[in-house]
């Protein structure tokens, strides 16, 4: 973490953590005593304070709401065996952010405003940390443009924010996929890679369509040919094929640069696999899967962790999947959260101390 910096801190009088049971918490409903804002004008940061978590006050013309300048972040923060707060690889959360920022044509955040500001609000709301296994403290970082102006251009002013969010798991069954062959997450010199909010609402119509004929998330495929493998739902995706660990690469620019993604690839190449960063046809898959050498398929993300699919659904062609003979999925998923809950060694040092 970056040096102390002034950060303006107002405190909750009451904190609404004793009218809440930190059992059984559903992803992204409530939220703790406190919120960072800065204010970005005239070429600078501004303003920046930690306070009451309240609502804000925007005029209807506010440039976001037009035209979608908006990025976010997730990260995850985790108590360990002796209840110390702990935020995981939010480091690389922090350099992705600003990538995003960039190809969004959005001002970079500094890093003693994300950072610092990021630690100062968890260690002050970190009894919101849940204690319980596979449970954490989830961080929301995000910016938007705040012109009041309707004008399509880029917007003078903006407004980051940090919120924090006590979540339980994601996904707690595996998953059934149904493979998208019409709709497209993103394309080939797109927004795929930032991690812009309007790439999640594009990506609701298909999923919805998904739902009703009884799947939980849908595989993308690429624009141009609907055969390559992209993301699954609002996560990366892994493929377990021979003594092979395949995941999509990402040369195109079409899937981000998961943390989570990137935590897996360390761990399985410790596990002994061989990863592979590469395309990936829906052919091949099937290919493996009629071989008996697709072993496991499954989702990381920060939300998520690693999500475990038990069936995949390729037009009339189904792969089912016997979840609870798998090993590298399961024990990615347990060495993840023996690590971020300090059971584990972190030798990548991947926590880093509120």
């Amino acid at each position: 973490m970056t040096a102390a910096m002034d950060i303006t801190i107002r405190k909750a009088e009451t904190s609404k953590l004793n009218d809440l049971n930190l059992e059984n918490l559903p992803f992204g409903k409530y939220f703790s005593d406190h919120m960072l804002e800065a204010d970005y004008e005239n070429g600078e940061w501004k303003n920046v304070e930690i306070k009451p978590y309240q609502p804000l006050l925007l005029n209807p013309s506010l440039s976001a709401l037009h035209y979608g300048q908006a990025i976010f972040e997730g990260i995850k923060a985790y108590k360990d065996q002796n209840g110390n707060a702990f935020i995981f690889r939010p480091q690389d959360n922090f350099r992705r952010f600003n990538i995003s920022a960039e190809r969004m044509q959005m001002p970079s955040v500094p890093e003693e405003i994300f950072m610092e500001g990021m630690r100062k609000l968890v260690e002050l709301d970190k009894n919101w940390i849940p204690s319980k296994h596979d449970h954490s403290l989830y961080i929301r970082p995000f910016m938007f443009s705040s012109d009041d102006l309707i004008g399509v251009r880029p917007s003078d002013t903006y407004k980051f924010m940090i919120i924090l969010s006590p979540t339980g798991p994601y996904y707690s069954a595996p998953m059934r996929i149904y493979v998208e062959e019409k709709y497209v997450r993103a394309a080939p010199g797109g927004v795929g890679y930032a991690k812009a909010a309007g790439n999640y609402g594009s990506a609701m119509y298909a999923t919805a369509q998904a739902k009703k004929l009884g799947f939980d998330q849908v595989l993308w495929m690429d624009a141009i040919h609907h055969k390559n493998v992209q993301e699954c739902g609002t996560m990366n995706v892994f493929f377990i094929i021979g003594n092979k660990a395949i995941t999509p690469g990402l040369e195109e620019g079409t899937i981000l640069d998961g943390v989570t993604r990137q935590s897996t690839i360390t761990l399985l190449q410790e596990m002994g696999f061989t990863v592979e960063e590469r395309s990936l046809s829906i052919d091949e898959i099937i290919e493996a899967y009629k071989s008996n050498q697709l072993k496991e398929v499954f989702g990381t993300g920060t939300a998520a962790t690693i999500s475990l699919i038990k069936e995949l659904r390729y037009k009339d062609f189904d792969m089912k999947f016997d979840v609870e003979k798998w090993e590298a999925a399961p024990k990615l998923k347990n060495w993840l959260t023996d690590i971020r809950e300090g059971k584990r060694e972190d030798k990548y040092h991947w926590m880093q101390k509120v």
